[in-house]
């Protein structure tokens, strides 16, 4: 299916246990306004707990929202992660932090407002980061999760779409074998390349001859 009919964002939802410290967190801090709240009473299936769901604007018609259900507590777990998952002792953080939100602003002059404002807070900003083609700030929010707030640093490319394309094309075909890797990535890559580079030169070779003929008239 080639037409792209999604427009961004509606919203995504994470479950709350400290609904006071999110709004201060999002709304007084970040300066998010919500939006919108359902109150549901009675909702559901048996012993489905009363909740309300609010919703804060993130910009371009995008939505982060909560759920806090009254009278649950926090389900136990291991020492790590957030309000939705709980890890033990041993699982590496890079692994938790992986899954994580993050909000585009315009320009550095915006980052380092947000960072401000962050640092000014109870949530201060724990790294500030540049990756290959953006700048971001973190922190964790009153419930645990990571929030990372990025600027571009400069456009993306055609090439580096087309570079995605293949290199996901490629990750698809190695991790339906056994034991992949890297260097099996890299190695199926590569012979990607070739094989599509042989093939957008025997579409451009006509493409060129039409140019030429058209050109002549």
């Amino acid at each position: 299916m080639s037409d792209h009919l999604v427009r961004g964002v509606d919203h995504v939802a994470y479950p709350t246990f400290d609904p006071a410290g999110t709004v201060a967190f999002y709304r007084d801090t970040l300066g998010f306004p919500v939006v919108h709240s359902i109150c549901a009473a009675g909702w559901g299936p048996d012993q489905h707990p009363d909740f309300i769901h609010f919703f804060f604007d993130i910009g371009n018609d995008d939505r982060l929202a909560f759920f806090y259900y009254f009278g649950l507590e926090e389900f136990d777990g291991g020492p790590q992660g957030d309000s939705y998952s709980k890890f033990a002792a041993d699982v590496p953080i890079w692994f938790i932090r992986s899954r994580h939100l993050a909000i585009h602003v315009d320009s550095e002059e915006h980052l380092m407002e947000y960072r401000r404002r962050l640092d000014d807070s109870r949530w201060p900003v724990e790294m500030q980061i540049q990756h290959e083609t953006i700048e971001s700030i973190y922190t964790h929010d009153p419930n645990g999760y990571m929030i990372e707030i990025t600027r571009a640093m400069r456009p993306v490319t055609p090439q580096e779409d087309l570079d995605a394309t293949i290199t996901i094309d490629a990750l698809v075909d190695v991790v339906s074998q056994p034991n992949p890797s890297m260097d099996a990535l890299l190695v199926r890559k590569a012979e990607l390349i070739v094989k599509r580079a042989e093939e957008w030169q025997s579409q451009q070779v006509p493409q060129d001859a039409a140019a030429e003929e058209a050109s002549a008239r």
